[in-house]
């Protein structure tokens, strides 16, 4: 018998020589919630490991990142003031535009990205201005843009637009370019889908909708064509990186995205996800480290090449050591 795949496999010096698809800490962007007023770090109750951070924290946070080898951050805002017109959001002393000074001026050549919708900053916690009960899409996108320049102007170097309005990248580009800020790159949430997995991430951002849900304007997990045309979109407009979020069950999102365009693409491992590998390797079920590197592996494989994950800090200490 000439073709024995096993031979390949016999060992791990040789199962490492011939791997395919490899992780760094690199490749990975680690999300953080920045709350305003607050002096400590705030732990997460439903995801285990992870802490509201104050911006004075920042500064030793970034550092540890940076030193861990990790690509980006990806921040979050918690506004200490929300309202019908988020103003928050985009006020140049807001608790973002701080947080991306502090971390710029303590780490001046870590990534810095940004979440930008206004959801965490209107007292309805919909992710655009209302009309009723309805999101007025077009009356969103100046907002959106405004709140895409303050943090341009405090120091991003990525904006990343997840409110999943109808022409959003294409705002936030035009009025980046604008103001003089076309080094700016976007990261367009592109292919955000209306996902049970998001549960934890609600009470991380303080952002739960007061009624309603989101599927009005997230894409329908049943559908992958309808999230190509929308990449297609976001391309056609502007867009630098590509994201589908969640990650680990929508891998064939991820791999139509690489096929369909050679942009850099990004996966996110949502707050569910993270939870329920905590969940089960607190309770001795799985081994959280195996399976973090096999599911970061998966996302490489299927064609991403970020990966936004809770992880990260984990993750770049496994990777850094192996």
């Amino acid at each position: 018998m000439s073709s024995r795949l096993r031979r390949m496999r016999r060992n791990e010096s040789l199962r490492s020589l011939v791997r395919e698809t490899h992780v760094q800490s690199s490749d990975l962007i680690y999300p953080i919630f920045v709350r305003e007023g607050q002096t400590e770090a705030e732990p997460i109750l439903s995801m285990p490991g992870q802490s509201r951070l104050p911006v004075e924290a920042l500064a030793d946070a970034a550092k540890e990142i940076e030193d861990l080898g990790i690509g980006a951050v990806l921040l979050f805002g918690l506004p200490s003031r929300k309202d019908d017109s988020a103003t928050s959001a985009y006020d140049p002393n807001g608790v973002v535009q701080r947080a991306i000074k502090a971390i710029k001026k303590s780490t001046p050549n870590l990534v810095v990205m940004t979440d930008v919708c206004v959801c965490a900053y209107m007292s309805h916690g919909h992710c655009g201005v209302l009309q009723g009960h309805e999101i007025d899409n077009d009356a969103t996108l100046p907002l959106l843009a405004r709140m895409a320049l303050s943090h341009a102007h405090a120091g991003a170097d990525v904006v990343a637009p997840s409110s999943m309005m109808d022409a959003q990248v294409g705002a936030i580009r035009t009025s980046l370019d604008l103001e003089g800020l076309g080094n700016i790159a976007v990261m367009a949430y592109s292919a955000k889908f209306s996902s049970a997995f998001y549960g934890p991430f609600r009470e991380a951002a303080d952002s739960a909708p007061s009624f309603g849900d989101r599927a009005s304007y997230q894409h329908d997990y049943a559908n992958a064509r309808h999230a190509r045309r929308e990449l297609l979109q976001d391309i056609e407009e502007g867009a630098d990186i590509l994201m589908v979020k969640p990650g680990l069950a929508y891998l064939d999102i991820v791999l139509r995205a690489r096929e369909l365009s050679d942009l850099p693409i990004a996966a996110y491992a949502v707050s569910g996800e993270y939870s329920m590998i905590k969940a089960a390797a607190e309770r001795g079920w799985l081994d959280e480290k195996k399976i973090v590197l096999e599911t970061l592996t998966a996302f490489r494989r299927a064609g991403a090449d970020l990966v936004i994950t809770y992880h990260a800090k984990e993750a770049a200490a496994w990777l850094n050591t192996n």
